[in-house]
């Protein structure tokens, strides 16, 4: 663990000597959690207490339009959500406990995609998508319920998105920390063609885990999948987190992992 040392003189019979106190380095990793439509922070308190107990600062928060401002649902706009995701970024960089060079950004579905666009705008070391949507970068501030509406979402999701045509993309191509993809074999809202297009667009990360969700839906809707999203989140945090990767080569990494069955939890559902 780092230390930092300390200069103190120690009063003794009127005089002072001098002292070095060498102490633990007082600031930790910081991980912000965003969720996706209409999910809510209380879907990852459990994960966020776990990734604390590894020595970190976590924040997990309410995007507008859920929660206590769900009816904002119908007129809340993505710069709306950005908005609020670099709010709860800059709480959490600011906090007394948190190391601001160190911070973590985790995102499932449309929380992923805005994750990713914040690494533009705020530096992170660490970026872990589960399932990150896409979106056109046209009508920016329409709401984003609107942006379902016909089929040009679903055509646009099904092709190869080059970076340089996509926000989230180009910040990804610009990032040069360490990500987690993550993609579920049975995603129903977020084609393979989109999580190609993270692969494809993430040329300069330092590293590039990649996994696959076997028998798992979009919105890990049973108890096996959260279970093995959260083993799988939780190893790879120790490892950049915990482990010592400085002066390890790059490396990019494509592997799968499997669940065991579970019961049903359908209001665990998140929506690209």
């Amino acid at each position: 663990m780092p230390s930092q040392d300390e200069n103190i003189l120690i009063a003794v019979d009127g005089g002072n000597i001098a002292g070095t106190l060498v102490m633990p380095a007082p600031k930790l990793p910081g991980v912000l959690f965003v969720h996706g439509w209409g999910g809510s922070q209380q879907q990852y308190l459990a994960r966020a207490r776990q990734i604390a107990a590894l020595g970190c600062v976590c924040l997990a928060f309410d995007l507008r339009g859920h929660a206590g401002t769900r009816p904002q649902q119908e007129t809340v706009s993505r710069e709306n959500n950005l908005r609020d995701v670099i709010a709860a970024y800059d709480v959490l960089a600011s906090h007394r406990l948190v190391d601001p060079a160190s911070i973590a950004l985790v995102g499932s579905s449309y929380g992923g995609y805005l994750a990713a666009i914040l690494t533009s705008l705020r530096p992170a070391k660490w970026l872990a998508l589960r399932a990150p949507a896409l979106y056109m970068d046209q009508d920016w501030n329409v709401p984003k319920r609107q942006l379902h509406r016909g089929d040009e979402l679903l055509t646009y999701r099904q092709q190869l998105v080059m970076a340089a045509d996509n926000r989230a993309l180009r910040a990804c191509a610009a990032f040069h920390g360490d990500i987690l993809l993550v993609e579920s074999e049975h995603d129903q809202v977020i084609p393979h063609a989109v999580i190609a297009s993270y692969l494809e667009a993430a040329t300069q990360a330092h590293s590039m885990t990649y996994r696959m969700l076997r028998e798992t839906d979009h919105g890990l809707t049973d108890e096996a999948s959260q279970r093995a999203y959260t083993t799988l989140l939780l190893n790879w945090m120790k490892e950049m987190i915990v482990g010592s990767t400085s002066g390890l080569p790059e490396r990019r990494k494509q592997d799968s992992d499997s669940k065991l069955g579970g019961q049903t939890r359908r209001n665990l559902a998140e929506n690209g």
